[in-house]
């Protein structure tokens, strides 16, 4: 399994969906946000959660339909079902690697670009939190929707309508975390609907993945 998830690290750099990539769209949503709503500081730091968590999701999005591409195009696919590394395993490592690649640049950048949209003080704390939680979810569950299109051509657009709908809930309750933390309110609850579901997610998704990669590969 590290042996893998090293190659998926290395590939995922090589392939142009690296640490750039994410980082470069979430930059770019939190610097052109600023100049289509205007500069007034009330109405940016309102809107600073829920475009924050947007551009995280949307970053995350983008190198989705890379997770089994490459490895449907070279045969290892078919090499890894054969393995004594259950398909289960599989899905759950490129999940991480995705999360590593992807999810983890931004939660580290997160800070920084709440500057940009002049988050309030008290929410950075929560923001990182909030992104550390839910981002996982959100690779989880993109490597489930890049196992259902595997072997799809031009399956990006497909792979995107299936996702989204699953990434709701992580973007309803992750951004409800910041705000609610930005202004002083208890965020236990959301705090604690956002943690099940990336635990949910990681506990169950790895096993339908796993399914649809086997129906895919027969």
């Amino acid at each position: 399994m590290i042996a893998l998830f090293r190659r998926d690290l290395v590939l995922a750099v090589r392939a142009g969906g690296g640490f750039g990539l994410g980082l470069a769209f979430f930059l770019i949503v939190a610097v052109l946000v600023p100049f289509g709503v205007g500069p007034e500081g009330g109405t940016l730091a309102r809107i600073a959660p829920g475009i924050l968590w947007v551009g995280a999701l949307l970053a995350c999005l983008l190198s989705l339909d890379r997770v089994f591409a490459l490895d449907w195009e070279d045969g290892t696919l078919d090499l890894l079902a054969v393995s004594p590394l259950p398909m289960e395993g599989v899905a759950l490592v490129k999940a991480a690697a995705h999360w590593v690649v992807t999810g983890l640049p931004l939660v580290v950048a997160a800070p920084v670009l709440g500057v940009l949209l002049q988050l309030p003080g008290a929410g950075y704390g929560w923001l990182v939190l909030s992104l550390a939680l839910g981002t996982p979810a959100l690779s989880m569950i993109g490597t489930f929707g890049a196992a259902l299109v595997v072997g799809v051509k031009r399956g990006g657009l497909l792979l995107s309508l299936l996702v989204l709908p699953m990434y709701i809930p992580t973007l309803v309750f992750g951004s409800e975390v910041v705000r609610r933390g930005a202004e002083g309110q208890p965020v236990g609850v959301a705090l604690a609907v956002l943690a099940g579901g990336t635990l949910g997610s990681v506990a169950l998704l790895p096993f339908a993945a796993a399914a649809a990669l086997r129906v895919n590969l027969r």
